[in-house]
């Protein structure tokens, strides 16, 4: 296989590159601060897998999940194919069979065995992705304590996109052994001790947009994905957003009147998927006695009225908005209002689903070679999500961040907040 074409830089421009001057590398507190910070990312997806059988982390309960285990292993992989076998001559492959098993979707770097069928994979064991994980987890340290400037300048921004991406996977982690414990109707727990986040008082108050030209996109030296920039301009009509989430009392509102079986609210693929689908609440909500209830990490729970509501898709959120009245913000409304203070709950309770479709900002351009195809593949049939959710490891959210899912996807961590046009 040719070797695969890499960027140096991902999500910087070369300038903001913290190691580009060789200067910068001389001491040991560079190489310090790396190791650290990559040894607690792969920590943290160990912490997460932890809580589960060999059983849980085999399961695949849809096709749209991946088993833990192979997450496990397919975040491996990513270190090992675009860091190890890039920068390390003499690095020798755990198994070169692996290859094939935790490739993703990344074409150009070769074939790949179909996602539908993660579940099938019994084999490799866990204690062999586990020896997979220690294997790389130590060629990667050495690699870093070891090389000199010059490679260290190649190999950090690779090690930060690689840890990003395995943070991505410890957030899917959760929300697919919850579909899978969601199959299950003795209702298992991940974590008994897992609680919704606790959220900002209730308001029915709305921030102003003024109309104008805002500022959107990536705007500091930290690390972002390549779809978070260009940093651009934009023009906004006066428009209001909320300043809270939804509730589970409201969409509880929203049912009891009819929302669901009333086909004007909707759009027409998403009523044609309500109805095939047979929804009639959000994702995990089940009715019994009279009362509301919903599968979460941690087991079987009430619906808490005051709470975020989550798990329902863009298709959902888009009716529910026709029903009150008002509409889904844009991202870039809620990007202008998120980065004046005024939001509660931006980050680490729900997803928030926009109406923007996931396309490129104006002179968008994707990374060269085999990670180009990371988010640019992607930008048609999506809607873009922001903020963050209960299940977003710590360090990985910020303001400009673009998530996007199809409009029927409901397994994430995704709620909404409205917007009107301010009149």
């Amino acid at each position: 296989m040719p070797p695969v074409a890499l960027v140096p830089v991902f999500g910087r421009s070369p300038e903001m590159n913290p190691i580009a001057a060789e200067s910068r590398v001389v001491n040991g507190d560079l190489r310090d601060r790396w190791s650290r910070d990559y040894r607690t990312v792969r920590s943290e997806t160990e912490k997460r897998a932890a809580a589960l059988s060999a059983e849980d982390q085999v399961v695949q309960s849809m096709p749209d999940a991946s088993p833990t285990k192979w997450h496990r292993a397919h975040t491996t992989w990513f270190f090992e194919q675009f860091l190890l076998q890039q920068h390390n001559p003499r690095y020798q492959q755990f198994d070169e069979r692996f290859g094939y098993l935790y490739n993703s979707y990344y074409v150009s770097v070769g074939p790949r065995h179909a996602r539908p069928q993660r579940g099938l994979l019994t084999r490799p064991s866990l204690n062999e992705v586990a020896a997979y994980r220690a294997h790389v987890d130590a060629a990667v340290a050495h690699l870093i304590e070891s090389g000199d400037a010059a490679t260290l300048a190649s190999i950090i921004p690779i090690v930060e996109m690689g840890m990003h991406h395995e943070q991505q996977h410890q957030e899917l982690m959760l929300t697919d052994i919850l579909h899978a414990f969601a199959q299950n109707p003795t209702h298992p727990a991940y974590d008994e001790t897992w609680r919704m986040p606790r959220c900002q008082p209730n308001s029915d108050g709305l921030a102003a947009i003024a109309s104008g030209i805002h500022t959107i996109g990536h705007d500091d030296e930290g690390f972002f994905f390549d779809n978070e920039g260009p940093l651009h301009q934009v023009f906004l009509r006066p428009a209001r957003i909320a300043l809270n989430l939804v509730t589970n009392a409201e969409w509880i509102a929203f049912i009891e009147g009819g929302g669901y079986t009333t086909p004007t609210l909707w759009l027409s693929d998403g009523w044609a998927t309500a109805e095939a689908e047979g929804w009639d609440a959000p994702g995990y909500w089940q009715k019994s006695g009279g009362q509301w209830f919903m599968m979460t990490l941690g087991g079987l729970r009430a619906v808490d009225p005051s709470a975020p509501v989550c798990h329902v898709s863009y298709y959902e959120a888009d009716a529910f908005a026709r029903w009150h009245g008002k509409r889904l913000p844009t991202e870039a409304e809620w990007e202008v209002a998120a980065r004046s203070g005024a939001l509660a709950d931006a980050l680490g309770v729900v997803w928030q689903w926009t109406q923007s479709p996931y396309t490129p900002y104006p002179g968008y351009r994707p990374m060269e070679g085999a990670l180009g195809e990371y988010n640019g593949k992607f930008m048609v049939n999506q809607i873009v999500l922001r903020g963050s959710s209960l299940a977003t490891p710590d360090g990985h959210a910020r303001l400009s961040y673009r998530n996007f899912f199809p409009p029927s996807a409901r397994w994430q961590f995704s709620g909404l907040r409205l917007a009107d046009d301010g009149n």
